[in-house]
């Protein structure tokens, strides 16, 4: 018998949370973000859910070939643009967009051989001051762009650093609207937190109108302003449950400890289950004692250090729980209760995205 923990995926919740992008954005066209392999969930395993998207946004040429095999024939874009000369020559085999965020990008265009020109999205830094052009210097790029036979449309794009916090997109909104003023060409700006907090009306202060919008975690079924918004709150579903089963029971006395470094003791009569995950599945090592998590679908808590192979839960709220009881470590439990990715996160320390893209290879995934 296989070691009893998987990975779920629910098409039918990717599909619901891109339809609450397009609900929220509702005149903007939707990129379906799948970069690291579509935040841990597989790209082959998510792209029926996600197939309803206007195009797919992601990094790497192996991802891009990866959409095409599936067979999609609409717009893929590479977020970080080519690393290369010869990744153009991909671009063109693939009918590739790709982002232009520096000069050398632009001289490669302007060297490179195609008879077909190519769709680029040109990036502002706007305040996020990783990728793109400073304002003061974007109407020259493109410029530089446009002079270029090798170049078709110009698509103009920015990515907001703050939109899930206290300081909002406005002034990195204003930096972009002064620097692309009167500039031709389609706009990209949002990601998840500002496709639901701005480009819909829902949130408060700048509003954003674009073309197009870059829906990442959020179609994952995270919050992507979390803990200020919870999962429901915008109307998000999972779509990865992660679910294991007890395989041992312990009753402990008053004063006796569990796991490595005994770091957590009984203060009185306790009875805990072994859960078949560990950090060496992807579980958060660092999840700290009162982690939530699920029994039966009831919620409980973790107790002492996460081990490699197992954790240890505590069973006092589902007394009956037995031998391979179900324990929902994030997701959807059999009886429809929920526990969010992001509340185990926040209870180590990180976030969302950070546990579903670090699923373990071991993890059996199948798709629902």
């Amino acid at each position: 018998m296989p070691r009893p923990i998987a990975a779920t995926i629910h098409t039918e919740a990717l599909a619901h949370n891109l339809r609450r992008a397009r609900q929220a954005a509702p005149n903007a066209r939707v990129w379906a973000v799948v970069k690291a392999n579509a935040y841990g969930h597989g790209i082959a395993r998510a792209y029926a859910g996600l197939a309803g998207a206007d195009g797919f946004a992601l990094l790497d040429l192996d991802e891009a070939q990866r959409v095409r095999d599936l067979g999609w024939r609409g717009p893929i874009l590479l977020l970080e643009g080519c690393f290369e000369p010869r990744d153009l020559e991909l671009c063109s085999r693939l009918d590739l967009w790709h982002v232009v965020h520096h000069d050398a990008q632009i001289d490669m265009l302007a060297a490179h051989k195609t008879h077909a020109p190519q769709r680029v999205f040109l990036k502002m830094n706007s305040g996020m001051n990783r990728l793109g052009f400073r304002p003061q210097h974007y109407r020259a790029a493109w410029q530089r762009l446009s002079g270029l036979t090798q170049v078709d449309e110009i698509t103009l794009m920015t990515h907001f650093a703050d939109a899930d916090g206290a300081a909002g997109v406005a002034a990195q909104l204003d930096a972009f609207e002064a620097a692309t003023r009167e500039l031709p060409g389609e706009r990209s700006l949002s990601n998840s937190a500002a496709t639901l907090r701005f480009a819909g009306g829902e949130g408060e202060g700048a509003k954003i109108a674009a073309d197009w919008v870059r829906p990442g975690i959020m179609v994952y079924g995270s919050s992507p302003d979390h803990p200020a918004h919870d999962a429901a709150r915008w109307d998000l579903q999972p779509a990865m449950t992660l679910s294991a089963k007890l395989i041992a029971i312990q009753d402990l006395q008053p004063g006796e400890r569990v796991g490595y470094g005994g770091h957590f003791a009984a203060d009185a009569p306790l009875r805990i289950g072994v859960v078949a995950c560990g950090y060496a599945d992807g579980y958060p090592r660092v999840a700290p004692t009162g982690t939530p998590v699920l029994v039966n679908g009831v919620r409980t808590r973790t107790v002492g250090r996460v081990s490699m192979d197992m954790l240890t839960v505590d069973l006092t709220p589902v007394p009956d729980a037995g031998l391979a009881a179900e324990v929902t470590l994030w997701g959807r439990a059999a009886n429809g209760a929920v526990l969010s990715v992001d509340e185990v996160a926040r209870s180590a320390g990180t976030v969302g995205y950070e546990l579903l893209c670090a699923l373990a290879p071991r993890v059996p995934v199948s798709v629902a």
